[in-house]
């Protein structure tokens, strides 16, 4: 997901695509432990992409702090 994606979303959706995000992260992490991933560099991209969600989330979060 981008960064112009995610800015597009409300506060809401983006904490409901951070939970979905980890929950996908955390079953990609046990599947790995058993040796049925194939794809591991997926668990980076997921990581980056929570972690993109949470910065632009808390840049919203600021920026209407800053407007009240």
């Amino acid at each position: 997901m981008t960064s112009k994606e995610i800015r597009d979303l409300s506060n809401d959706e983006i904490t409901a695509k951070v939970r979905a995000t980890r929950e996908e992260l955390l079953q990609l992490r046990l599947r790995k432990q058993t040796g049925q991933v194939e794809k591991t560099d997926k668990l980076r991209t997921l990581r980056k992409d929570i972690a993109r969600l949470l910065t632009i989330q808390n840049e919203k979060k600021r920026k209407a702090s800053v407007a009240a």
